[in-house]
């Protein structure tokens, strides 16, 4: 298969699913730049192994799944030169507490939330890992969370793409950071626990770091974000307060910009 042909149905896959808005009309004005951009991905990200090769792209899933992070690329771009992402919340239920979590469950893998002080409105922490039990162990002793907890019958999802097909994502843990501004206005720190990361994993991630929290951030009224990914249970602790200090340290330098 010729480059410039997978050149060609890459550049229209991303003008028709990535940058068309629903109803409208594909923006073909953009050809050229799409092709410009997809030519870089290639020479620059594209690693073939295993007697693999370009033209394998015009395989629709694969296809989708390239052009997911040729989109992620150009987002992370536009960050940098401070281009905003736009959020859109749910109208009818924007936001949810653990106030107001209530549910009973028979299974046993689970962690007891006690402090001191208790930094859980629930309980009873639901375990999918020994992993995540440690991660509570190290939130519960570290001097600078305010609060966390799993995210199990709380209602966060997050919408992804993987391929052409549409998936909700459910990040494990939300933790409360002291971030320096005071309890009133935490630092909310979107954690996964990953054994084994598969290329679903990788999506999310992209999705949480180049949509979801700066979509966040940018509205506003909910506060701070960001999102961590923790994968090996022996290095927690230190993965823990390395991202905490990363964060704390982010927003001494922002604030010194804007004095």
């Amino acid at each position: 298969m010729r480059t410039p042909t997978v050149l060609m149905c890459l550049a229209k896959r991303l003008i028709f699913n990535k940058w068309r808005d629903a109803g409208d009309t594909p923006p073909l004005h953009l050809f050229g730049q799409m092709k410009r951009i997809a030519r870089q991905w290639l020479d620059t990200c594209l690693v073939c192994k295993g007697g693999t090769f370009p033209g394998q792209l015009l395989y629709k899933e694969l296809a989708d799944m390239a052009c997911e992070r040729i989109t992620a690329g150009i987002t992370r771009v536009e960050l940098k030169q401070g281009r905003p992402v736009k959020a859109v919340f749910d109208p009818y239920n924007p936001e949810g507490s653990t106030r107001h979590v209530a549910f009973g469950t028979s299974r046993r893998d689970r962690y007891e939330t006690l402090g001191p002080p208790p930094k859980n409105h629930v309980n009873w922490v639901i375990l999918d890992s020994d992993w995540e039990a440690e991660f509570c162990r190290v939130a519960e002793a570290h001097p600078k969370v305010l609060a966390y907890t799993k995210n199990h019958n709380l209602g966060l999802e997050v919408p992804y793409r993987l391929g052409s097909e549409t998936h909700r994502y459910l990040p494990d843990f939300i933790v409360k950071i002291d971030g320096g501004h005071g309890p009133d206005d935490p630092l909310h720190l979107i954690v996964e626990i990953k054994g084994y990361r598969r290329e679903d994993a990788k999506v999310k991630k992209e999705t949480m770091e180049t949509r979801w929290i700066p979509g966040v951030n940018n509205a506003g009224q909910y506060g701070r974000w960001a999102f961590a990914e923790f994968t090996d249970v022996y290095e927690m602790q230190d993965d823990f307060a390395a991202k905490v200090q990363a964060e704390f340290d982010k927003m001494l330098i922002c604030a010194g910009d804007k004095q």
